[in-house]
C-alpha cells in the first residue's frame, strides 16, 4: 500500500474510481418490484462527488405493515418505486464497497414524491451488509490497474497537446516538439476519453481578439468564465399515472401550470382571479351584451371569476371544491332551467321548490369519490362537475381564446351527478356519467342524462376527445322529447422547439359537434318541429419566446334550429326557466351563427396571463345588444316572459295584440334594440396559483 500513498491526491481519485468498477462487477444484483397500483417514490443516487451510482438495490420497506419492495439505479443513477401504498417508508439503498443510505418519506394517495441518496465509500474492513476488505486484495487489483492508469495519462497528455497546437496548424513544430511525432501517427484516444475538454489555461488574446467579443476592453483579457455545472441526470418517466408521461400543457382547455406553489399530503389549494374590460362597438347604452359566454358588460371593469378552493387527497380517498364569486356565479345558474328560483314574480318555470340556484350558485365544483388501484386507476366521484363538451375550459386561464365559439359557448358548462373514470392503460381513460341532465342542478323530467367520454393521448403532440350524451328529457314541459349530442375534438402539436427564443410551438384543434331532440312532436330531421344543432370551430396557435408570448387565430360556425342550445339573451332579466317573449325558443325557429376571434396572450410567468382579443360575431336573425340596449325604460319589471309597455311597466301578456291594448295602442309596446352582428376588443388579466 506504500507504493498506493505515493501516487497522490489524483491518482487516489482514479483508484476510487477504479475501487467503485470493480465492486460493482463483483456485488451488483437486482430484486424485481411488486405490482401493486398506487403512489411513486423516484429520485437518484450519487456518491459524495456528486456523480451517478449505478447498480445501486434501493430496499422500500413500508413502516405500516413491514412489506418491502426493491429496485435498481440505472446507468445515470436514478430509480423509480412505482405502486405504493400510501404510508411512511424508510429507503436504504445498499451497494458492496459503499456505506449503506437511509431515507424516509411519507407517501398519499395518487402522489409522487422524490428522495435522493448520497452513497459514501466503505474503509478498509467495512462495505454494505457487513462484508470484509482485504487491504492484500486492494493492493492487488490497483497494482493491476496501474499500468493502464499510465497508458491513458500518457494518451490524454498527448490530446490536449493535440488540441493546443491544432489551433497554429494540424503539422506544426509545436505539435512534432511536444509529441516528438507526426499527428497522423498518433493513436485515437478511447471513447470515453475522446470528448473535447477545455485547456487547464490558454495564453492572452491579442487586443483585436478581445475588441470581437460583447462588453470587452480592448487590449484586456476577458473575466474567467466559471465551469458549466455537470448536466442533471434525467428524472425518471412515469409510466404509470394516467398521463404523466408527458408535458399536456399547451392543450387547449388545460392549465398551463407545470410547478405547484404549495402542495401537503393532505390537500392542494388552487386560487384563480379572472378580471376583464370588454368594448362593444355596438355601444349598448345599458352596457349589458347579451349572447356570450365570457362577455357581461361592455366599457367597465369587472370581475369574471374568483375561484379559492383546491383537491383533497388522503389513503385513496379524495375530493375537490372550487367556490366561485363574480360575474359567474350569477350567469352561470341563470341559464339553467331545470332548477326553481323560488324567489322571482312570475317565476313560471323550474322544477319543484328549494331553491337549487340560490344553494349552488357559488360553486363551480364540488365532488367527493375513493380511487381504486385497478390497472392504472379507478375513480368513482358524486357531485358537479365541469363540463368537457366543447372542448374549451369552463377557466378562462386555461384556454386559448377568451371568448369560445358557439359550439363550446352553447354546450353544458357543468354536469352534477355521479362520474366514473377508468384508466386501463396511461394513455386511455373511460368515463361514463350517470347525470340529472343537461347543464341542470335537477332533473328535468323522468330520465336521467347517460352520457361519457372517451380520452385518448398515444404521445405529447396529439389528443382525440369523443364526448357522447343521451336518453335525458332536458325541457320544461315536454316530458317525452329526449336530447341526444356528440361532441368530438381533436388537438395537434405539430412544431416544438421548447428552448428556443423564436418560434418554439404551433398547435391546431378542431371540434365538431351534432344532436337534436325527437319525441313528443318534436323531430330531428325536418317538418315544422324541427330540432337539431349541428356546429363546428377550429383554432390555430403558436407561441414564441419560450411560451412567453402566443397568438390564436380561430372562430366557427353554428346552426340551432329550435334555439335549444342557443344562449337567450338577458332582454328585461330573462332566465332560462321563463325565457323571453322578443327571443323564443321554439322547435323550427333558426339561430344560424359564426364568429371569429384573434387572442394575444403575453405570459412572463406561469401563473399569469395578460391577454387582448378582437372578436367579431354574426347572426341570421337580431340577437346581439344594439346601441338602446336590452333592459326597458326604468329598468327589470320583473316579468320577461311578457311585453313590455314603454313606460317600463309589464303587459301581462305574450300575445303582441294584447300587449298593445294595454300599453295603449300601436307603438305603445317596447322592444328592445337586437342587432345580427357585433364586434369587440378585450383586455384582461387572469391568475392561476
Amino acid at each position: 500500500m506504500t507504493d498506493y500513498v505515493k501516487w497522490g491526491s489524483a491518482r487516489r481519485v482514479l483508484a476510487r474510481c477504479a475501487f467503485a468498477a470493480l465492486t460493482l462487477l463483483l456485488g451488483a444484483r437486482t430484486v424485481s418490484a411488486q405490482s401493486t397500483f398506487g403512489a411513486n417514490i423516484m429520485g437518484t443516487v450519487q456518491d459524495t462527488a456528486g456523480a451517478a451510482v449505478p447498480g445501486v438495490t434501493l430496499t422500500v420497506t413500508s413502516l405500516t405493515d413491514n412489506t418491502t419492495r426493491s429496485t435498481t439505479s440505472d446507468a445515470s443513477g436514478a430509480y423509480v418505486a412505482l405502486n405504493l401504498v400510501p404510508g411512511s417508508y424508510e429507503i436504504v439503498a445498499s451497494k458492496y464497497g459503499f456505506k449503506d443510505a437511509r431515507e424516509r418519506i411519507t407517501l398519499d394517495a395518487r402522489r409522487q414524491m422524490r428522495a435522493d441518496l448520497k452513497l459514501e465509500l466503505a474503509t478498509v474492513g467495512e462495505s454494505a451488509g457487513g462484508d470484509s476488505i482485504s487491504a492484500a486484495t486492494i493492493a492487488k487489483e490497483l497494482e493491476g490497474m496501474r499500468g493502464r492508469f499510465d497508458e491513458l495519462e500518457k494518451l490524454l497528455k498527448v490530446k490536449l497537446a493535440q488540441e493546443q497546437a491544432a489551433a497554429v496548424h494540424p503539422a506544426s513544430p509545436a505539435l512534432l516538439a511536444t509529441t516528438g511525432k507526426d499527428p497522423s501517427e498518433i493513436p485515437p484516444l478511447p471513447a470515453t476519453l475522446a470528448q473535447p475538454r477545455e485547456p487547464q489555461s490558454r495564453e492572452p488574446m491579442t487586443s483585436a481578439a478581445n475588441t470581437a467579443l460583447p462588453g470587452a476592453m480592448p487590449g484586456r483579457r476577458p473575466a474567467a468564465q466559471a465551469p458549466a455545472p455537470a448536466p442533471a441526470a434525467p428524472a425518471p418517466v412515469d409510466n404509470a399515472t394516467p398521463f404523466a408521461y408527458g408535458d399536456f400543457t399547451w392543450l387547449n382547455g388545460t392549465p398551463r401550470n407545470k410547478d405547484v406553489v404549495l402542495d401537503t399530503p393532505f390537500f392542494t389549494p388552487e386560487i384563480r382571479f379572472d378580471t376583464n374590460f370588454i368594448n362593444d362597438f355596438n355601444q349598448p347604452k345599458d352596457h349589458t351584451m347579451g349572447g356570450s359566454t365570457e362577455e357581461f358588460r361592455n366599457g367597465e371593469f369587472q370581475i369574471e371569476d374568483i375561484g379559492i378552493g383546491g383537491d383533497f387527497h388522503w389513503q385513496n380517498v379524495r375530493g375537490r371544491i372550487m367556490f366561485m364569486d363574480g360575474l359567474f356565479a350569477v350567469t352561470t345558474p341563470r341559464n339553467d332551467a331545470s332548477s326553481s328560483t323560488g324567489n322571482e314574480p312570475g317565476n313560471t318555470g323550474g322544477v319543484g321548490q328549494w331553491d337549487l340556484q340560490g344553494a349552488y350558485k357559488y360553486v363551480s365544483e364540488a365532488y367527493g369519490g375513493y380511487h381504486f388501484n385497478v390497472q392504472h386507476g379507478l375513480n368513482v366521484d358524486a357531485g358537479i362537475f365541469v363540463s368537457y363538451v366543447g372542448l374549451f375550459s369552463y377557466y378562462n386561464f386555461d384556454n386559448w381564446t377568451y371568448q369560445p365559439s358557439y359550439v363550446s359557448s352553447n354546450t353544458p358548462w357543468f354536469f352534477q351527478g355521479v362520474r366514473i373514470q377508468y384508466f386501463p392503460t396511461n394513455k386511455l381513460k373511460i368515463e361514463p356519467w350517470i347525470i340529472n341532465g343537461w347543464q341542470s342542478y335537477a332533473k328535468y323530467n323522468s330520465h336521467p342524462g347517460l352520457g361519457g367520454q372517451l380520452l385518448w393521448m398515444p404521445n405529447e403532440s396529439f389528443k382525440l376527445v369523443a364526448n357522447q350524451y343521451g336518453l335525458g328529457e332536458d325541457n320544461l314541459g315536454l316530458p317525452k322529447t329526449q336530447r341526444i349530442h356528440t361532441d368530438d375534438s381533436i388537438e395537434v402539436r405539430y412544431y416544438n422547439k421548447p428552448e428556443s427564443y423564436g418560434l418554439d410551438k404551433m398547435a391546431f384543434s378542431f371540434t365538431a359537434d351534432a344532436g337534436c331532440q325527437y319525441g313528443g312532436g318534436i323531430t330531428c330531421h325536418g317538418g315544422p318541429n324541427k330540432s337539431s344543432f349541428l356546429g363546428w370551430m377550429a383554432y390555430d396557435r403558436i407561441w414564441w419566446h419560450k411560451d412567453m408570448f402566443a397568438l390564436t387565430l380561430g372562430g366557427g360556425q353554428m346552426n340551432n334550429t329550435g334555439r335549444y342550445l342557443t344562449l337567450l339573451p338577458p332582454i328585461d332579466g330573462a332566465w332560462a326557466a321563463v325565457g323571453s317573449v322578443y327571443f323564443p325558443q321554439l322547435p323550427g325557429q333558426t339561430a344560424k351563427m359564426y364568429d371569429g376571434t384573434i387572442t394575444f396572450h403575453y405570459m412572463p410567468r406561469q401563473y399569469i396571463t395578460w391577454w387582448a382579443e378582437a372578436g367579431y360575431r354574426h347572426s341570421n336573425v337580431p340577437y346581439f345588444s344594439g346601441r338602446e340596449g336590452i333592459t326597458p325604460p326604468g329598468g327589470n319589471n320583473g316579468l320577461p316572459q311578457y311585453y313590455t309597455c314603454m313606460s317600463g311597466a309589464s303587459s301581462g301578456t305574450a300575445s303582441l295584440v294584447t300587449a298593445q291594448a294595454t300599453c295603449g295602442g300601436p307603438g305603445s309596446v317596447w322592444f328592445p334594440d337586437l342587432r345580427k352582428s357585433t364586434s369587440s376588443l378585450g383586455f384582461g388579466v387572469m391568475v392561476k396559483f
